[in-house]
């Protein structure tokens, strides 16, 4: 019966994983791996999961240890197989897994991260030339697993497998809102699933400077609101991290930013009667340090030589934008100084600043990294530029393009601003280099990119969806080479990364039904789960324009933050929708009709409920679709469809389009086309 077994799963899988010769196309709709590996080419061989698989490394290495213990609990996790040795073995003969590798990393921005994977007959090979390779490596090897419905079998492949780029980032806002160290934990392991390997822990702005400092101790007693990591802490999170292969990136935001420093420490303010406290609200504030003051020097001096070991990673970034300036303009010491100095303008004063601060990261062995507005002719070309300002205006014309043609290395972030709310489509679409007219050796200086997740609007109730599955997409963006493009082909893939990472510890996707309970007051939430899933936050900072209407203590468990910004009805509505206009065959017919059925469901489900203020911003939209729907399906059905319904239909859209509670309903236009297609078929205008 075992033989026989094992049978099944071979023949199960011929048609596929054992014919070398499929397309890219045919590899890419058949696996689910994400990011795509830059070589893998089939063959006819599998490995089949049972209690007796085993792994042996050739050497000792905790990063490799770690990572293949932690493979196998997500291995039996992933597919219930009760494997008998939950632990890899060091040169054991005959194992199933063989991890062979090179040298132990010092994780630096030049470490290799390749590494090659043979899945052959009940036998598998992973070397690399070091252990940070073996980690990326093996999280490829746990999206190979496959069930033919009775097995788990590993499927043959031979995978080669090297990153685009070096600098592979996601920055964690932790000012705006703090984030506990749990979070920051399995957002790292997240992290490295898709095979990112910088950390940017933004610690210090407006809202709240996260670092205890023994030097200083005003800046975390005063600074923080009682939220910040302690050295313990830090330390922990940076190993954490060293073992998943990821560098941590602190940053220090100066001299703008800087409420919270000044709430500590008044005397180093550029406004001596300005009254300095923790800033609640989003935005750009006046609060900066000032830059003629030689104390404020020897503050950073002694509190950059207290953090620094903290983080054994050479560079350290410090922030440096928006500064607008307007205590130095209305400071007489501060112009003279500036005339003094032949400083003509703000920007050449902050200069000076950025270069006082680039010698005494030096001196402790730190290499800077800032914000565009950084870059100036006098910057040492030992700088990185973090272009958040990258392609606003056309790549041309951003700050990507001058830093590189100057001489500097270079990340962009600035189509990668995950808390703009976009479509994962729209990140996709961003490649760092695009098509820009760059030399070989100015495109060799775009390290990478990072993913940004600014907090005014999330807590560690909802950080984590707002960060994935989107950022999947875009670490596969960094990772695998250029021509990896094909959008549908990504959805269909992250949609199974997305369970992925639910397993292996996000939150993004049980979160949800978390605050679907609180708004509806533990009533059934099966109404409110089918409106979020056509429902959207509003987009590009219109959820809190001007920062006015929250603080950092404002509710962040309101509808908005049970809605994603790729909504999933909405997505499968307008592909249904486009097959129906094509051929209104029965098969299509029913699959537009199910989801008028559905939203009249919700909305009848909806009405049921007890309704609180919570909940009252949703019934006039609700309501307003339910009807659409009613029209709609009746137009399908060929009941009738008079001017008069379509007149009644064009206004319900026009009024269900209007944002609401910070949402905007999403299907208007799949909702615009198919009455459209039906007003042609009924002869209306």
């Amino acid at each position: 019966m075992k033989v026989f077994s094992i049978l099944l799963v071979a023949l199960s899988f011929f048609t596929f994983s054992f014919n070398p010769c499929f397309s890219q196309e045919i590899l890419n709709e058949k696996l689910d791996l994400m990011p795509w590996p830059k070589e893998i080419t089939p063959n006819r061989n599998f490995t089949k999961l049972d209690e007796n698989f085993t792994i042996s490394m050739n050497q000792k290495g905790s990063r490799v240890y770690s990572a293949a213990t932690k493979f196998l609990r997500n291995l039996a996790n992933k597919t219930g197989v009760f494997i008998n040795e939950g632990f890899p073995f060091y040169n054991r003969e005959n194992a199933t897994l063989s991890i062979v590798f090179k040298e132990v990393a010092d994780l630096s921005i030049n470490t290799d991260e390749s590494y090659e994977l043979v899945v052959e007959n009940n036998k598998i090979e992973l070397t690399a030339n070091t252990d940070v390779g073996i980690v990326r490596g093996l999280s490829t090897l746990l999206q190979l697993i496959k069930s033919d419905g009775s097995n788990f079998v590993f499927e043959g492949f031979y995978i080669k497998d090297a990153p685009r780029f070096k600098w592979r980032g996601l920055m964690i806002d932790v000012s705006r809102h703090f984030q506990p160290v749990d979070l920051i934990k399995r957002n790292l392991d997240a992290m490295a699933f898709v095979k990112m390997n910088v950390f940017h822990w933004h610690l210090s702005d407006d809202q709240g400077f996260r670092i205890e400092s023994k030097r200083y101790p005003k800046l975390h007693q005063l600074g923080s609101d009682g939220e910040y990591y302690t050295h313990e802490q830090i330390k922990d999170i940076v190993a954490y991290a060293n073992n998943l292969g990821i560098r941590v990136i602190p940053e220090i935001d100066v001299p703008g930013h800087a409420a919270a420093i000044l709430t500590a420490y008044p005397e180093l303010g550029s406004n001596d009667t300005y009254n300095y406290s923790i800033v609640r609200n989003a935005g750009v504030f006046d609060p900066t340090l000032n830059p003629t003051k030689p104390e404020v020097y020897t503050f950073l001096d002694n509190l950059f030589k207290e953090v620094t070991p903290l983080f054994p990673d050479e560079y350290f970034h410090i922030g440096g934008d928006e500064n607008e300036g307007k205590h130095w303009d209305a400071n007489p010491e501060i112009q003279d100084f500036k005339k003094q100095h032949s400083l003509e303008t703000n920007h050449d004063l902050q200069t000076y600043f950025n270069i006082k601060l680039e010698k005494i990261l030096r001196k402790y062995g730190k290499k800077l990294v800032g914000w565009d507005e950084i870059r100036t002719p006098s910057m040492p070309k030992s700088a990185i530029i973090h272009s958040w300002r990258g392609k606003n205006e056309g790549f041309e014309n951003g700050t990507l393009i001058p830093a590189l043609k100057n001489g500097y290395h270079a990340i962009l972030s600035n189509d990668y601003y995950i808390d703009r709310m976009l479509s994962v489509e729209h990140y996709y679409n961003c490649d760092p280099i695009a098509n820009a007219n760059l030399t070989k050796e100015e495109e060799n200086r775009v390290l990478g990119g990072e993913v940004t997740m600014w907090s005014e609007l999330v807590t560690p109730l909802t950080i984590d969806s707002r960060i994935w599955p989107r950022t999947a997409a875009i670490a596969e963006r960094f990772w695998s080479p250029k021509h990896i493009t094909n959008v549908e082909n990504m959805r269909k893939r992250l949609k199974k990364v997305n369970h992925d990472l639910e397993r292996i510890g996000l939150t993004h996707i049980r979160n949800i039904d978390v605050i679907l309970r609180n708004i509806s007051n533990n009533q059934d939430i099966s109404a409110l789960k089918t409106l979020s899933q056509i429902s959207e936050p509003l987009k590009i900072y219109e959820r809190n324009k001007d920062g006015i209407e929250y603080k950092t203590y404002s509710p962040f468990t309101l509808f908005a933050d049970a809605c994603s910004a790729d909504a999933p009805d909405a997505y499968e509505f307008k592909k249904v929708v486009s097959a129906y206009k094509l051929n209104s065959n029965l098969s299509n017919t029913e699959k537009v009709l199910s989801f008028f059925n559905k939203w009249e469901r919700g909305y009848f489900n909806f009405k049921q409920l007890h309704h609180s203020s919570n909940l009252v911003g949703l019934n006039s939209h609700y309501k307003n679709l339910t009807e659409v729907s009613v029209q709609l399906k009746k137009a399908i059905k060929s009941e009738k469809f008079s001017q008069k319904d379509k007149e009644k239909i064009d206004s319900l859209l026009t009024e269900i389009a209007t944002p609401f509670v910070d949402v905007e309903i999403v299907i208007i236009d799949s909702l615009k086309s198919l009455s459209n297609h039906l007003n042609q078929k009924f002869g209306l205008k």
